[in-house]
């Protein structure tokens, strides 16, 4: 019976379930929150452990302090957007000078060079063409396969590295992709020609590395992890996207890769037998080439995100017999890739966004944040943004529902342009802009 309960005062009261769903959720986080702060995990792909920008460890915030007063160390390792990754408390991480890429291995602890290695290489790739002044040098995050310890890496002109860190960065093997396949131009889109060459992240994927090549022959080439012999090439053949890689996928049960391309989604299988076959695709071209935001995928759905003539950001659900489009928002992110986390998609473009998952509605907003913005969710519920030389911590809409709230900021990192991604790992927050002044901050825990 119910009576006992009437006049909305008790446990079956609107409020009262709110307030103990709200307590409730609190208590989880403070117990993650605990956990969080003994793990250690490293950030060894894109975008970080799942290649989602989600890390099971702490922000560092504790007792109402944020220990970014000084960074830990700082060092210069030369021009470009590419971002660090982290193992085993080793940093790899790349960038061009007066004609050379050079991949760095740091001790993560003090930035201390453990080793480099250096090849020549062009400020921009060969088919370069316009916003120059915008971007130089390496775009492309390294990939490291921990079932090896082999490191790839890949230059704005197509050079395709294997490193052994194993054996003190011994390269085991090199393609340049320009060299060994027609590579053409990226065409004009908009009314004006973008290509800044090779941005996208290789994707180790059990004995193969899959790259973003944008051959005539096919969009997607895996190769040998071993060998670099070519193993497979993608039916579609799009000229390659300018996002930061692409993204396992499971469609229906079956392993499948997501692509952003110039021309849109594709989605291709990863199975035996049908390797490269396309599953889906879906239309998505933008402006000069500016396909940027890596999608972002969770189960079966992938949130796409542009500016430009598309403007919009959108929910699609993928299945064997096509695409469904869920939901469209004009709220968009140019560069930031989306973060799905709890019923919620996060980004930074203009201001921090956070929006629900299911309908696309926003939920809230805040911040100041211009084009070169990433953030990360942090195992204890918040979000770490990096943009505008500034470093933020966020409440996520678990902690904070009914809007924007920033703990700290730290203002004043870097230089210039910060294109690269933010990285978290075993207790280090990484940041790094455009001319190679990289920052650790020891977060303790």
């Amino acid at each position: 019976m119910h009576g006992e309960h009437g006049g909305g005062t008790g446990r079956d009261d609107p409020s009262c379930i709110a307030e103990h769903m709200t307590r409730a959720l609190l208590i989880n986080w403070a117990l993650a929150g605990a956990l969080a702060a003994a793990v250690a995990e490293d950030w060894p792909h894109w975008r970080g452990p799942g290649r989602s920008d989600i890390t099971s460890e702490d922000s560092g915030w504790d007792a109402g302090a944020w220990p970014l007063d000084d960074p830990a160390w700082t060092l210069n390792v030369d021009r470009g957007a590419s971002s660090p990754i982290i193992v085993d408390d080793r940093v790899f991480v790349m960038g061009w000078r007066d004609g050379q890429d050079t991949v760095y291995c740091l001790d993560a602890a003090s930035g201390a060079q453990v080793w480099r290695r250096s090849y020549p290489c062009p400020q921009y790739g060969r088919h370069h063409q316009g916003d120059e002044g915008a971007y130089d040098g390496v775009s492309s995050t390294p990939e490291y396969d921990a079932a090896t310890g082999w490191l790839y890496t890949l230059s704005t002109d197509g050079d395709l590295n294997c490193w052994d860190v194993r054996a003190g960065g011994e390269r085991r093997w090199s393609l340049n992709l320009y060299g060994a396949f027609a590579v053409p131009k990226r065409p004009e889109v908009g009314g004006a020609w973008r290509d800044y060459g090779y941005t996208s992240s290789p994707l180790v994927y059990g004995d193969w590395v899959i790259v973003e090549v944008g051959d005539d022959e096919g969009t997607l080439m895996a190769f040998d992890k071993a060998s670099g012999e070519r193993r497979w090439t993608s039916e579609c053949a799009d000229p390659a996207g300018h996002t930061g890689g692409p993204v396992p996928i499971t469609v229906e049960g079956l392993p499948c890769v997501a692509a952003l391309t110039l021309r849109g989604l594709l989605v291709a299988r990863l199975d035996p037998g049908h390797e490269g076959e396309t599953v889906a695709t879906h239309p998505w071209q933008t402006y000069f080439a500016n396909n940027v935001a890596t999608p972002a995928v969770h189960g079966d759905e992938v949130i796409l995100s542009s500016g430009y003539n598309v403007n919009r950001m959108a929910k699609l659900k993928i299945a064997a017999s096509g695409v469904t489009e869920v939901w469209s928002t004009p709220l968009i992110s140019k560069v930031c890739s989306p973060i799905i986390r709890g019923g919620h998609v996060y980004f930074a473009w203009g201001k921090l966004r956070c929006l629900d998952f299911e309908t696309g509605e926003q939920r809230w907003e805040g911040g100041a944040f211009r084009d070169d913005s990433s953030c990360l969710f942090t195992g204890d519920g918040r979000l770490i943004v990096f943009g505008s030389r500034t470093l933020a911590l966020v409440e996520s809409a678990d902690r904070s529902p009914e809007g924007y709230h920033e703990l700290s900021a730290k203002t004043g990192v870097g230089s210039a342009e910060t294109w690269p991604h933010v990285a978290l790992a075993n207790g280090r927050l990484y940041a790094k802009d455009r001319e190679g002044n990289l920052y650790c901050f020891a977060l303790g825990g």
